[in-house]
């Protein structure tokens, strides 16, 4: 029977409101701009195209001037740099900026100047069209407090409703209710009853829902006139507003709210990467619908520098910029950005803002990374591990434009080498300390080593050190004859890096005594090794011996076939010489042996 009974109600009450709505006139008031002084107003304003108008609202002592930009229809497609609505926290567009407008606003946006005053200017760009803007302001004092009136809700399910239900709402009201239900859940909003002031954009009395944890997480919708709107949430956090004026009020609005579990994981893939060149946060969407926020209200401290999304939301830049504080802290450096989740000047929430701030912490031959959220005092934490990236070279000469490029380095005795460490990153603050120098017959360095530099100090007669250049540390020194005994000599240097701009560093310390060394010990650092080094002269004797058996190799043959030859002689000679004895044997036994004539006796 009551749902038979709103129905059969429902079009008198609608052509009631709209005759309501339509009658609210606006006399007297200029086209574009004004300067006002009552305790409230509702401004329709309609503009066309290259406007630039202003107004300014002066309020009473011990108030406050809440405006609310309940409806806005900008040109198509107009961005926000051409066409917007710019709110200043004072008497001319020279104070502070309270919050922006755009076509793109998803929001109701509700601000409170913290001055006597407060001005608005609605900029629009050369595209015809004729936009249209319903705007009202009142006064209020801060301390007041309406029963009702908003609140913190939580829990797996609960009820509220409006102020004085079910009697008229108040005039001049707004109203938060900020709902948080058990992780990994979502939120199902059912309005029981719901009887708002009806008009065609719900300019006058609304009611508005946000998927999130404030006014700037996304509209799910705004609702006005006699209604039983539902809502569902993406996450376990959703924000319930109503607004009044003071045209006409109804009996408001009972709602209960209930939950029921999220699919899956809500915080997977959240991930800090630190290199030497470069910060990477990854946030996944779930993650982000968790705490009741989209990948369009992030921002680092640069707002210009703008997250990549794909399946994840993802900021990467250089150690250096997008607002990164750095700070040398002694014994590491750190880089700080963080992400804001409620944008400045956004909407009244009365809510805290939710940020998360990721820290690179460079130090102990490692890069440590830590990213940590804190939303109503809560935080969460996530770790990773990475290095500096740092090589080492020799160069042909102090000019340092001609690296060696290839291995092993001959050189010969007391001939001057130059090396350089460089430290690959994006940030130009940094400066590279040579704090030891080693050299060693064995890459592994073992018992037998010799300190060219030792705590900043120069241990060899023949070092020089450069001055700091940029990411640079360079010095030279003497081909010495630790080289006579060894083919091989590599060089090992530990590497202190720091804040340029720091004159307490390490790096500006330089050379450090055993005595202040034991007070103040440096130990993070990285290292890198670069050889190895051989004398010219094993050079020359390794081809020397490569000639010799070059040249051997050659002679081989040929005295094989010599001796081939004299052996065929000697066969050939010795045949000979048998077949000249047979024959002599032969004619011998001739001649002593002569035939006989046999006589006869007869």
């Amino acid at each position: 029977m009551q749902l038979l009974w709103q129905f059969l109600l429902l079009p008198l009450f609608t052509a009631l409101a709209l005759s309501e709505s339509s009658s609210v006139e606006f006399t007297g008031l200029p086209r574009c701009g004004a300067s006002l002084h009552e305790p409230n107003k509702a401004l329709r304003i309609e503009l066309n195209a290259n406007a630039n108008c202003t107004w300014q609202i002066q309020r009473n002592a011990n108030q406050t001037i809440r405006i609310v930009f309940s409806h806005f229809k900008f040109a198509p497609s107009s961005s926000c740099e051409t066409e917007n609505i710019k709110v200043f926290d004072g008497a001319s567009t020279a104070s502070p900026l309270l919050g922006q407008v755009c076509d793109d606003t998803d929001a109701v946006p509700v601000l409170e100047s913290s001055s006597d005053s407060l001005t608005f200017i609605i900029t629009t760009n050369s595209v015809p069209f004729t936009r249209n803007f319903f705007v009202y302001y009142y006064f209020f004092s801060p301390g007041s407090r309406t029963e009702n009136c908003g609140g913190e809700l939580t829990g797996p399910n609960g009820t509220f409703t409006s102020p004085n239900y079910p009697a008229p709402y108040p005039q001049f009201r707004y109203c938060v209710w900020h709902i948080q239900a058990p992780k990994n859940s979502k939120i199902n909003l059912e309005f029981r009853d719901f009887f708002l002031e009806l008009d065609r954009n719900c300019q006058l009395d609304f009611t508005a829902v946000y998927d999130g944890a404030s006014t700037a997480t996304g509209l799910l919708g705004k609702v006005c006139g006699l209604a039983q709107p539902t809502f569902e949430s993406s996450s376990n956090v959703l924000t319930v507003v109503l607004s009044t004026d003071d045209a006409n009020s109804y009996r408001g609005f009972s709602a209960q709210y209930s939950t029921a579990p999220l699919p899956g994981p809500t915080e997977p893939n959240t991930t800090l990467t630190c290199s030497s060149d470069s910060m990477r946060i990854v946030l996944s969407k779930s993650y982000l619908a968790s705490l009741g926020f989209g990948e369009a209200h992030l921002q680092l401290n640069d707002p210009s520098c703008r997250p990549v999304v794909t399946d994840s939301v993802i900021f990467t830049f250089p150690l250096a910029s997008c607002g990164t504080i750095k700070k040398d802290e002694g014994h590491s450096i750190t880089y700080t950005n963080t992400i804001s989740l409620a944008a400045a000047g956004s909407a009244i929430t009365r809510q805290r803002s939710t940020e998360i701030t990721a820290r690179c912490t460079m130090s102990n031959n490692e890069t440590l990374e830590l990213i940590y959220t804190t939303t109503n005092n809560a935080i969460q934490k996530l770790a990773a591990g990475g290095r500096y990236n740092v090589s080492m070279a020799f160069y042909e000469s102090d000019l340092f434009s001609k690296p060696i490029q290839y291995s092993p380095y001959y050189v010969d005795l007391n001939q001057t080498l130059f090396a350089e460490v460089t430290l690959h990153s994006t940030d130009p603050n940094l400066q590279v300390f040579i704090d030891t120098c080693t050299a060693s017959p064995q890459p592994g360095f073992g018992s037998l080593t010799y300190d060219l530099i030792r705590s900043g100090c120069n241990k060899d007669d023949t070092v020089v050190t450069y001055p700091a250049f940029e990411n640079h540390g360079r010095f030279k020194f003497r081909a010495f004859r630790f080289l006579r005994s060894f083919p091989s000599v590599y060089l090992q240097c530990d590497i202190v890096i720091c804040d340029s701009n720091s004159t307490n560093s390490r790096c500006a310390r330089g050379c450090i005594s055993r005595q202040k060394r034991a007070t103040s010990p440096y130990t993070w650092k990285t290292n890198t090794v670069v050889g190895p080094i051989r004398l010219k002269r094993d050079l020359r004797a390794a081809e020397h011996s490569e000639y010799l058996t070059e040249v051997e190799a050659e002679k081989t043959p040929n005295l094989q076939q010599y001796n081939f030859y004299t052996l065929a002689f000697v066969v050939l000679i010795s045949n000979i010489l048998i077949v000249i004895a047979v024959m002599l044997k032969h004619h011998k036994h001739q001649t002593g042996y002569s035939y006989q004539n046999v006589q006869n006796s007869f």
